[in-house]
């Protein structure tokens, strides 16, 4: 089957080297140095087993920026461009999955549209409508940054929602899943086909109970710190009940990355004229936590009695080996000490540019250091060992 995919982030890119083991993929960025690297064999985003396969597996993949030539020639169409959350709209800016729908409408008139990218719920239906496009269906992703091949590998469910005045794409719908079975490596994966409603609302709920069991654990360090007890006794203790276990519970300074803030946002948004408590609190308590982080901070460097003290953040990602550092919650911190007037500055190899938000990047760690009052870590590094006195991290578990 010939498949072209677009957009090559962690959805994107992952989907288009799973189906790549056995079907002839094209994958379409508007930007030429991904597709370059792309066609050069080496991943655009920070991915290790993308980068394996990538090197080791003979993929029948080739990339471009003429998405005319790729949606033309393509039996099936998988949209995975950005849907940043616009604060101003109160609603996901969905305009990239708009111009990929109407542009393979005018260049192929037979082959089915899934959409992979996270839409508001009722998106799906409403784009059939207004584009009058009997070909769509949406698929939500349930991946990891930095481990989104071998979310696809070994995916927890595939879901294919159809919408309802489309029941003829029933059978293109099973299709589609089984494609994707028969590429992963896990075997009688769970397997759903539903109104793609239904399926937009299982992405936005699944990720906002993520976010309320990060924001949990969150709450649960900052009454600790402030009452002076152990956080890690307390997760341990309350993580042995097997009803609630141990994932997903390490503390941080807030849940940030692609998708939870923007999910949470989207779905509360949802929310209008629908009675709500959980959900609002979900997003309120992300604000109050970096809240509580950013003054214990500047307590801890002195602040306000100690009028200068140079605050250094080490790393802007939220996770290891991630590539992500426009979307970490450590970012919110920042600002908040910011706005004190208190100078921060930053360590973050991945960064080239001299300044990050009007503050200075230091590429020299060893000076880095020295330079520090305080330095905050969302998680704990080797490398931070020998200055741990002044190291501030709620990283208990030394791990993502």
């Amino acid at each position: 089957m010939r498949i072209a995919v677009a957009g090559t982030g962690y959805v994107g890119m992952s989907m288009a080297v799973l189906l790549a083991q056995h079907h002839e993929v094209t994958a379409v960025d508007i930007l030429p140095w991904k597709v370059e690297l792309i066609n050069q064999k080496k991943s655009p985003i920070q991915d290790d087993e993308i980068e394996r396969f990538l090197a080791e597996k003979p993929l029948d993949l080739v990339a471009t920026t003429n998405g005319d030539a790729a949606y033309a020639n393509a039996n099936l169409v998988i949209i995975s461009t950005p849907t940043d959350y616009d604060p101003q709209k109160n609603f996901f800016n969905i305009s990239s999955v708009d111009s990929v729908i109407q542009q393979v409408m005018r260049v192929n008139k037979h082959a089915a549209i899934v959409i992979k990218s996270t839409v508001p719920v009722g998106y799906t239906e409403e784009a059939v409508r207004r584009f009058n496009c009997n070909r769509l269906l949406f698929s939500p992703e349930f991946l990891r940054e930095s481990k989104a091949l071998y979310d696809n590998l070994y995916p927890s469910r595939i879901i294919v929602g159809i919408p309802k005045r489309n029941q003829h794409l029933r059978k293109k719908a099973k299709l589609f899943a089984v494609l994707l079975q028969e590429c992963a490596i896990k075997e009688d994966v769970p397997t759903l086909i539903m109104p793609s409603t239904e399926a937009e609302a299982v992405k936005l709920f699944s990720n906002t109970y993520l976010a309320l069991r990060v924001s949990f654990f969150n709450e649960l360090d900052t009454y600790a710190e402030v009452r002076g007890l152990s956080t890690r006794n307390i997760i341990e203790g309350v993580g042995l009940d097997p009803r609630i276990g141990n994932h997903y519970n390490n503390p941080s300074f807030g849940y940030g990355g692609y998708c939870l803030p923007k999910d949470t946002k989207q779905l509360l948004a949802n929310y209008e004229d629908v009675p709500n408590n959980i959900i609002r609190a979900i997003v309120d308590a992300n604000r109050t936590r970096k809240d509580f982080i950013a003054d214990r901070i500047l307590t801890l460097a002195g602040f306000p009695q100690k009028s200068d003290p140079i605050i250094g953040l080490y790393r802007l990602t939220m996770k290891t080996n991630s590539d992500n550092f426009r979307h970490s919650s450590i970012q919110g911190v920042m600002k908040r000490i910011k706005g004190k007037g208190v100078e921060v500055i930053v360590y973050e190899p991945a960064l080239e540019e001299e300044t990050f938000y009007n503050s200075r990047v230091i590429k020299d760690f060893e000076k880095f250091k020295q330079m520090c009052d305080i330095v905050v870590a969302n998680r704990m590094s080797a490398e931070l060992n020998d200055i741990e006195y002044k190291v501030y991290t709620r990283d208990i578990f030394n791990r993502d």
